[in-house]
C-alpha cells in the first residue's frame, strides 16, 4: 500500500495534512489524522464523533490503534478522542523527551489543556492509568467518569512478582532484549493475551511497525520498562490520593487471563474504588478491548448511558 495523505478537519492546534505511513491499516483505522504541537513535541490523535467526550489513553507498547473498535462504535453518540503518547504510533519521537511516565503525564496534561477538554469520561489501559489518572487527581472537576482496563496506580515495591519482572527488564540484559530482540512486542505482548491466536499477524503488524528501529525501542519502550519500579514514588503519590476518585462513577473491566496484571491487582482497584462497577472478562487477557471488543463495548455503553 502506498503512502496516502489524509487531511485533518479544522480544530484547535491541527497541523497541515499528514502523510499516512504505508504500513497503516486504514480499513481498521479509518479515522482522520490530527496533530497538536505541544512544548514536548507533536502529538497525533483521533477526534471522532459528537456528543459527550470520551478520552482514551493507551499503554505500552501500543498506540491509539488499540481503541479502534470502541471508537468506531461509540463515535455515533460520543466524541471519542484518542492520542498517541509521544514516541508511540504516529506521534513525534523527540530526542529531548525522557519517556518516563512522569514526562508522559505532563505532556498529556498539556494536550488536554490545549484542547480545552472538560467533563469527560477517562478510559485508561495499562500504563495509561498512571499516566492519565493525574488528570482526575489534580483536576477532579474535569473527569466525570472513570473506566479502567487492566491498569494500576500504586507502587509495585511490595509486589515480589512485579519487582522480579522489573529487575529482569530494567538492567543491561533488559535493555539488550528490548533494543535488539524487540522483547516487549515479540514476547511480552503475545504472552499477555488470553488467547494468542487473537493477536493475528495483521493486528500484530500494526504494533510492530512503529518500532522497527532498535534505538526507538530502547528510547521509548525500555524507558517505561525501567519505570515499573524506577517511578515508584510517582505511583505511590497517586495511591495516597486515591480517595479523591471515590464518588466518581467508575467501571473496571478486567481480563482475567492476563499473565501480567493478575486478579490480585483487580482486588486492589476494588479497594480503591469500592463503589465501582466491576466486569470480569473470563476469556480476555491484558487487552480486553482487543480480545473481546463486543463484551467491552456492551459494558461500556451501559455505563455511559447509566
Amino acid at each position: 500500500m502506498q503512502a496516502l495523505t489524509v487531511s485533518s478537519p479544522a480544530a484547535p492546534g491541527t497541523l497541515a495534512p499528514q502523510a499516512v505511513p504505508s504500513w497503516l491499516d486504514t480499513v481498521s483505522y479509518p479515522f482522520a489524522h490530527r496533530n497538536l504541537e505541544l512544548p514536548q513535541g507533536r502529538m497525533h490523535y483521533v477526534d471522532e464523533g459528537r456528543g459527550p467526550t470520551v478520552l482514551f489513553i493507551h499503554g505500552t507498547p501500543t498506540w491509539s490503534f488499540e481503541w479502534r473498535h470502541l471508537i468506531r462504535a461509540l463515535s455515533a453518540t460520543h466524541r471519542c478522542i484518542a492520542p498517541d503518547l509521544l514516541g508511540f504510533g504516529l506521534s513525534e519521537r523527540p530526542e529531548h523527551f525522557d519517556y518516563s511516565p512522569e514526562a508522559h503525564a505532563q505532556a498529556l496534561a498539556a494536550f488536554v489543556d490545549r484542547l480545552g477538554l472538560e467533563d469527560f469520561t477517562l478510559v485508561v489501559h495499562d500504563y495509561g492509568g498512571p499516566i492519565a489518572l493525574p488528570l482526575a487527581l489534580e483536576h477532579t472537576e474535569r473527569v466525570r467518569r472513570l473506566v479502567i482496563l487492566n491498569s494500576w496506580m500504586w507502587s509495585f515495591e511490595q509486589n515480589p512478582d512485579m519487582v522480579r519482572r522489573a529487575r529482569l527488564v530494567s538492567g543491561a540484559l533488559g535493555r539488550f532484549l528490548y533494543r535488539h530482540l524487540n522483547f516487549s512486542l515479540r514476547v511480552l505482548m503475545p504472552s499477555a493475551y488470553g488467547d494468542r491466536r487473537k493477536l493475528t499477524p495483521s493486528i500484530h503488524r500494526q504494533y510492530l511497525a512503529p518500532f522497527q528501529d532498535k534505538h526507538a525501542r530502547g528510547q521509548v519502550l525500555w524507558a517505561l520498562a525501567r519505570a515499573l519500579t524506577g517511578s515508584s514514588a510517582f505511583y505511590a503519590s497517586q495511591w495516597e490520593r486515591r480517595r479523591q476518585l471515590q464518588g466518581k462513577p467508575a467501571l473496571i473491566l478486567w481480563g482475567m487471563r492476563d499473565t501480567a496484571f493478575q486478579p490480585p491487582m483487580l482486588e486492589r482497584w476494588k479497594q480503591a474504588l469500592p463503589e465501582a462497577r466491576v466486569v470480569k472478562l473470563a476469556d480476555a487477557g491484558h487487552w480486553p478491548h482487543e480480545e473481546t471488543p463486543e463484551a467491552v463495548l456492551q459494558a461500556l455503553r451501559a455505563f455511559l448511558q447509566a
